[in-house]
């Protein structure tokens, strides 16, 4: 009885510990998300993964970042990343499309094979919560990054803790995110 109480007692610790880490916030996996074909995704079933948010747009100049995003995925999805795009049309009116649209124009010009997700609000009063975490220091505890653009890159570690972003026009290979990749950054 004694070992396992101290047993419990050290698992307390470690529990208290990670959280005082991300200070209390949520991570990632506190967040469930609809499929762009209707299912429902538990971000926790992405533990131990590196993932990089995306908000993606059809109809935008940086559209052809899908094509490198794509390769970046080939690249890197048996080191552990996890690409996941979320399709905004807060930019210009440059995704008016269906999730079925979407998912066409995807496989079809540019054979995404990461995970894209239903269509979504990035920014606003009807800004989805998983973004609002993203984009709010209150909520992520490291920082705020609103949305500026179509394309902008949120990287999440393997914890599920919100790391850092890239701005639209930086390119999915950018020294910044491939330096994260490589444990680098």
């Amino acid at each position: 009885m004694k070992k396992y109480l101290l047993t419990m007692a050290a698992v307390a610790c470690l529990t208290l510990s990670a959280e005082a880490q991300n200070n209390g916030k949520k991570s990632l996996y506190d967040f469930k998300v609809e499929t762009i074909d209707g299912n429902t995704l538990d971000l926790s079933s992405l533990r131990g993964k590196k993932v990089l948010v995306v908000n993606v747009a059809s109809k935008c100049g940086l559209t052809p970042q899908y094509a490198q995003l794509e390769r970046l995925y080939q690249e890197y999805a048996g080191r552990g990343l996890v690409i996941i795009g979320f399709p905004a049309n807060n930019f210009m009116d440059q995704e008016p499309g269906s999730n079925e649209e979407i998912a066409r124009f995807c496989a079809q010009n540019y054979g995404v094979s990461f995970p894209m997700m239903a269509k979504i609000s990035v920014k606003g009063d009807d800004m989805a919560p998983l973004y609002q975490w993203l984009t709010r220091k209150a909520e992520n505890g490291v920082a705020d990054a609103p949305v500026q653009w179509n394309f902008q890159k949120f990287m999440i570690d393997e914890r599920g803790h919100w790391v850092g972003f890239a701005a639209p026009q930086e390119k999915p290979y950018s020294d910044k995110i491939v330096d994260w990749l490589e444990g680098n950054g």
